[in-house]
């Protein structure tokens, strides 16, 4: 990134002058890297955002938009907000939504979007891996099911990316979001992946306008670097994703013991135990209060629910659609392991979390 913050200051929509010319080849370049990392047939299929939010958006509000008249959508109880709100602001406007179930581990079965899908249905959204539990949902086989309907598939990929292997032609995905920032690479750009070419068939209404850039749909100029950064941390992490998520794992399964260890009987996992991240743990305590919890953390970076809600005062909507009560929703903690965590830090945390619960119940 660092020439296009200190040297290269060019446009990419410059086309008439050498200083465009060189960021232009620089965001072709990261492009091209994108798309085969993703299993993008075509690095024209790229559309830069700023994050998977606004690609989600753009997915829902542009197909929408898009659209002749008002259809039917169907999604997961348990989407970030920027698929679900998006989705439920369609229904102001004459669209109807289903929000499918999903079971007591987080997980939904394909063949549940069979019977979900109707004459009228114009998108299937689901996310394959949720940012709260860390539950890797079945996305090929529903966006098979979605094609032989001839519905087109979108899933928000933002947690999944670097992570697990992601094939946007081989697994169905017609429309694909990411983040950057999910897979250390700089805030402020993501994509969406626009299948051109293909059944079924769909259109997408801009939903920024001023000078056609982005294939028409997202005009703007480019931050060159932010780009360039993005694919770059994209390269590093599918380079040693299988021997970080070994590694990872293995921290996620001792922060489990110890926190069991420490308090048997007083904690429980969420989400599914083999379909998951390997960095992600979720787990609820027993006669805690929530709020009170995280208070008292505040030197550990953990959270009770999604980064993108926690200005909300409510429990966690992926925890309540697991079964959990309220209370039990609040009283959760989300652990995020990544590439600069170590044994040592599992301890530390699994000690202040356990000094937390038992000042709240008295026993220290």
């Amino acid at each position: 990134m660092d020439p296009y913050l200190r040297e290269e200051f060019g446009n990419a929509a410059s086309s008439t002058h050498a200083y465009g010319w060189r960021a232009e080849a620089a965001v072709d370049l990261a492009r091209e890297h994108l798309s085969e990392l993703l299993g993008i047939s075509d690095p024209s299929e790229i559309v830069f955002t700023s994050g998977a939010s606004e690609s989600n958006n753009l997915a829902i509000l542009g197909l929408a938009d898009g659209s002749s008249e008002p259809g039917h959508l169907v999604t997961l109880a348990t989407e970030h907000p920027s698929v679900l709100d998006p989705c439920r602001a369609l229904l102001r406007r004459g669209w109807r939504v289903t929000e499918l179930a999903v079971d007591a581990e987080g997980l939904t079965d394909p063949l549940a979007f069979d019977q979900a899908i109707e004459d009228d249905t114009r998108l299937v959204s689901v996310m394959a891996a949720n940012n709260e539990i860390g539950v890797l949902q079945p996305i090929e086989g529903i966006a098979a099911i979605c094609h032989e309907r001839g519905v087109p598939f979108h899933t928000d990929a933002a947690q999944a990316a670097g992570k697990v292997a992601l094939d946007a032609v081989g697994q169905g995905l017609d429309l694909l979001s990411v983040s950057a920032h999910k897979l250390y690479g700089p805030k402020g750009v993501g994509l969406l992946r626009v299948r051109k070419r293909g059944r079924p068939r769909f259109r997408l209404e801009a939903r920024q306008y001023g000078g056609g850039h982005e294939g028409g749909l997202r005009s703007g100029t480019l931050p060159v670097a932010l780009v360039v950064g993005f694919a770059r941390a994209l390269e590093l992490c599918v380079l040693e994703r299988e021997a970080e998520a070994t590694r990872l794992s293995d921290l996620r399964d001792a922060l489990w013991k110890e926190l069991d260890s420490a308090l048997p009987g007083r904690v429980h996992w969420n989400g599914h135990a083999k379909r998951r991240l390997s960095g992600n743990l979720n787990v609820s305590f027993d006669g805690v209060d929530g709020e009170r919890l995280l208070a008292d953390l505040g030197g550990l970076a953990v959270s009770s629910g999604s980064a993108c809600s926690s200005a909300r005062a409510e429990p966690s909507h992926v925890l309540l659609a697991l079964g959990h009560s309220p209370e039990r929703a609040r009283a959760s903690l989300r652990f995020g392991l990544g590439r600069g965590n170590t044994p040592e830090d599992v301890s530390l945390a699994v000690a202040r979390v356990v000094a937390a619960i038992r000042r709240q119940a008295g026993e220290d």
